[in-house]
């Protein structure tokens, strides 16, 4: 679900720069990190940029930290003394993400968790004013049912790569797990009393919630 080459260039170009900081990481990882593709990168950034600032949150959570782009995004719009709970279970980016995050200006407000979040989350008794889920396809239901009760009314779920290369919609070639999970996804929340959403088809798809 990529843009023209040419409409990503005029959408760069009209756009505040990324940071030095933003810059270093998306180079890095795309230099010296696996699958680099699922960095957020700059207009995806800026958008959860965007949405922590208007919100003002006072905690965040981010299930799928990767290398840290995303969160350092979100945690520009939190208050004096919030914070950012963001959970990865790849130990081996741990020390890399480790030093963004120091370099961020943000690090006292980020609470950074290695480990498995279908376990980490559960556990979690803050309530969120903002919640991006990026990871593991198949268990986007499971996390979307386990932060869903700890959002604050008012209070956003974003989800990433909803539309998932245009295979959601390709259902008679595409019934592979992550496809048939995020459909699921996508229909459960669509279906949720407790919630209004819509899809915002930039990148691979942002499924956007706010709780009633």
């Amino acid at each position: 679900m990529n843009l023209p080459q040419d409409i990503e260039k005029y959408l760069s170009e009209h756009m505040t720069p990324e940071s030095d900081l933003l810059q270093q990481i998306d180079r890095e990882t795309n230099l010296e990190v696996l699958m680099p593709r699922m960095l957020s990168g700059h207009l995806q950034g800026a958008l959860l940029s965007a949405f922590s600032n208007m919100l003002q949150p006072s905690c965040i959570l981010e299930i799928g930290t990767f290398t840290g782009y995303s969160a350092i995004c979100m945690a520009k719009g939190l208050t004096k003394d919030g914070k950012l709970i963001t959970i990865d279970k790849n130990e081996e980016l741990e020390e890399r993400v480790k030093k963004y995050f120091a370099a961020s200006g943000f690090g006292d407000q980020i609470d950074y968790c290695v480990g498995n979040a279908l376990t980490l989350v559960p556990t979690l008794t803050e309530t969120f004013d903002l919640v991006f889920i990026d990871a593991d396809k198949a268990n986007y239901t499971t996390y979307y049912q386990q932060v869903i009760k700890n959002v604050r009314q008012g209070g956003f779920i974003i989800a990433d790569n909803v539309l998932w290369s245009g295979k959601i919609v390709q259902y008679q070639k595409a019934n592979d797990k992550d496809t048939v999970a995020l459909r699921e996804f996508n229909q459960l929340v669509t279906n949720d009393k407790r919630v209004e959403n819509f899809i915002l088809p930039i990148r691979d798809g942002l499924m956007i919630v706010r709780k009633l």
